[in-house]
C-alpha cells in the first residue's frame, strides 16, 4: 500500500469522508487513489480559497470536519482568507498540502516555499511527514487535533515521494477528545451573581447557540432576569420564530455600548469580552462598560451548554417553562424598487423551515436578520473572522453536509466575486442553493467606515471623487446572471419587489442552484 493509499484510508476510518480539493502535481498519488480506495467524497473546487471556506461551511453543520487538498504553499496562500475565517469559527478542519519530494526541496525549485510558515497563522497543529511509514499515524493524528475541543485547522503536509512509497496499514482513530465540563466553582459564582439582583448578563457562544444551549439560556432569562447576548461572530446559531433569541452583540461599537450599558457583571459562555471589529479615533476598544466585571461560566474549549443547564439547577429555574412562539409570517410587500426590507420581508415569508444561511451581507444584514426573527427556524452561518469571500464558499460546504436542506446565500456583490468560483461546483456538485445577490453596485460598508473613521475632505465632511471611485462597483456593472450562467447555474435579475417574490419563490422550490440578483434600490 502506498503512502496516499494509507492516508485516504485512515482518513476514513477517523470519520473524514469528505475532501474539498484543488490538487496540483505533488499531490497525484492521492487523486490516483481516489479510483482505489472506495468512500471518500472528492469535491473539486477552482479556487482554494473556496475549498478552505467549503471545508469550514461543511463542519459548522455535520460538526465533524472534512479534509482540503492543497498544492504546495502557494495553493495554501490562497487559501488563507477563509481558514482565518474558519479559525474565528473554531471550525475543525484536516488540512492536507502537498510538498516537493524531499530531495527536490534543496534545489529552491520555482514553487518551493516554507509550508509551516503559511500555515503557522490559522493552523493550531502542523505537522510534516518525516517519512512513509509515519503516514497512517500522522494522518490520524491530524484528525484528533482537528477534533480537540473546541475545533481548530490541524495541516498535515505531505512529500510527494512518500506518497508513492509503501507506507505500511492504515492507523486507527483515536478515542476523540471530550469538552471538559465546567468547574462547579464557576457556576456557583455565576449563580450567586444571579441571585444577587445586580444587573447582569450572559455572553453566549461556540456550541451554546445550539437548540440545547439556548433553552437553557432562556430558562436563565425568564426566571433569574438575566439579560443574554450572544456573540456576533459566532459559527453557527439557531434562529427564527420558536427558538430562544439572545441580543447579538451589534457590529458598531456605538450600539453596542448602548446595548451593554448599565451592566455590573457580565458572564462569558465559550464567549471572551465584547470588542469593536475595528479601533476608532477617540473610542476604547471594549464595549461593555469599564465598570462591568468579567466571569467566565465555561471557557471556549469546555462544555458551555452542560455549564448552563449547571446554572439553572443552581438557580432553581428548572422547572420554568417557555412557551413555543409560532412562526408569524410577514405579508409581502407591495410592489415597488428593491430594498433591503422588502427582501428580509419576502425571505421571511417563503423561505422553507429549516433553511441554512449563509449570511454575507455585510452592510446590508441588520435589516434583512430583523425581518427574518419572525419567520420560520432557520440556521444561521455568519461571518467569523472578518475575511470577505466567505458566503458562497460556506453555502457550498453547507450543501454538501446537508443535500436534504435548503441553503440560501445571502451575498453582498462585492464580496461574492473574491470567491466567484464557488458557482461553478455548485453547479457541478448540484448543490441545493439559492444565491441572493445584493447588488448595490457598492462596497458599502467602506463608504459607512470612511465616514466613521474620519477619512473624509477636511471640512467638506463628503468622501472626495477619487476616493469614492475604489468604493465604486460600476463603470461596468456587474452582470451577475451572465456570471453565473457562465458557471452553469440557472440565474435571472430582480429589480422590483413583485419580481423578487415571483423568483424567489420559484427558487426555493426547484432542485440544484439558483441565483437571483437582486438589484437594490439606489
Amino acid at each position: 500500500m502506498n503512502g496516499a493509499e494509507c492516508l485516504l484510508k485512515t482518513l476514513l476510518r477517523c470519520g473524514v469522508d469528505t475532501c474539498f480539493m484543488n490538487p496540483g502535481t505533488s499531490e497525484m498519488q492521492f487523486v490516483a487513489a481516489l479510483d482505489r480506495v472506495e468512500g471518500m467524497r472528492s469535491v473539486l473546487c477552482l479556487f482554494e480559497g473556496v475549498c478552505s471556506g467549503a471545508a469550514d461551511g461543511y463542519a459548522r453543520m455535520r460538526r465533524r470536519p472534512a479534509a482540503t487538498l492543497l498544492h504546495l504553499g502557494p495553493g495554501l496562500g490562497n487559501a488563507l482568507a477563509n481558514f482565518h475565517n474558519a479559525r474565528k469559527a473554531r471550525t475543525p478542519v484536516v488540512n492536507i498540502v502537498g510538498q516537493h519530494t524531499t530531495g527536490h526541496l534543496r534545489y529552491d525549485a520555482p514553487l518551493t516555499a516554507d509550508v509551516e510558515a503559511f500555515a503557522r497563522p490559522v493552523s493550531g497543529w502542523i505537522r510534516t511527514v518525516e517519512q512513509a511509514c509515519d503516514m497512517g499515524a500522522d494522518a490520524a493524528s491530524a484528525v484528533r487535533a482537528a477534533c480537540a475541543p473546541p475545533g481548530q485547522i490541524a495541516t498535515l503536509i505531505v512529500p510527494a515521494d512518500f506518497s508513492w512509497s509503501d507506507s505500511g496499514e492504515p492507523a486507527h482513530a483515536f478515542e476523540p477528545l471530550a469538552r471538559r465540563n465546567p468547574q462547579p466553582e464557576c457556576v456557583r459564582s455565576a449563580a450567586s451573581i444571579l441571585k444577587s439582583g445586580e444587573p447582569a448578563g450572559l455572553l453566549l457562544g461556540g456550541e451554546t447557540m445550539l437548540a440545547a444551549g439556548l433553552r437553557a439560556a432562556s430558562q436563565l432569562a425568564a426566571g433569574t432576569g438575566v439579560r443574554v447576548f450572544a456573540d456576533r461572530n459566532t459559527a453557527r446559531m439557531e434562529r427564527g420564530a420558536g427558538t430562544f433569541a439572545p441580543e447579538r452583540v451589534p457590529y458598531f461599537p456605538e450600539p453596542a455600548e448602548a446595548a451593554l450599558a448599565g451592566l455590573k457583571h457580565l458572564i462569558l459562555v465559550e464567549s471572551l469580552p465584547p470588542v469593536s471589529f475595528f479601533g476608532y479615533p477617540g473610542r476604547r476598544s471594549t464595549l461593555a462598560p469599564e465598570d462591568c466585571a468579567m466571569h467566565e461560566l465555561a471557557a471556549r474549549d469546555e462544555n458551555g451548554t452542560a455549564a448552563l443547564r449547571a446554572l439553572v439547577d443552581d438557580c432553581g429555574v428548572a422547572s420554568v417553562s417557555i412557551p413555543a412562539r409560532e412562526p408569524a409570517l410577514p405579508d409581502l410587500p407591495p410592489n415597488a424598487a428593491l430594498t433591503l426590507e422588502s427582501i428580509g420581508l419576502v425571505l421571511a415569508a417563503e423561505m422553507p423551515a429549516g433553511s441554512i444561511i449563509s449570511d454575507e451581507m455585510i452592510s446590508g444584514a441588520e435589516p434583512v436578520l430583523r425581518c427574518l426573527a419572525n419567520g420560520h427556524p432557520y440556521t444561521h452561518l455568519p461571518v467569523t473572522g472578518g475575511s470577505i469571500g466567505q458566503g458562497l464558499p460556506v453555502a457550498v460546504g453547507a450543501a454538501v453536509a446537508c443535500p436534504d436542506r435548503k441553503v440560501i446565500a445571502l451575498q453582498a456583490d462585492g464580496s461574492g466575486m473574491y470567491t466567484l468560483q464557488a458557482l461553478w461546483t455548485m453547479a457541478r456538485e448540484d448543490l441545493n442553493v439559492v444565491v441572493v445577490i445584493f447588488a448595490n453596485r457598492r462596497y458599502k460598508i467602506l463608504e459607512i467606515e470612511a465616514l466613521r473613521t474620519g477619512a473624509q475632505n477636511a471640512g467638506a465632511g463628503e468622501i472626495g471623487p477619487r476616493a469614492n471611485d475604489m468604493m465604486d462597483l460600476s463603470r461596468p456593472d456587474l452582470d451577475w446572471v451572465k456570471l453565473a450562467e457562465g458557471q452553469g447555474v440557472p440565474a435571472c435579475r430582480a429589480r422590483t419587489s413583485d419580481e423578487f417574490i415571483a423568483l424567489f419563490r420559484d427558487a426555493v422550490k426547484q432542485p440544484g442552484p439558483r441565483l437571483i440578483e437582486a438589484v437594490l434600490a439606489p
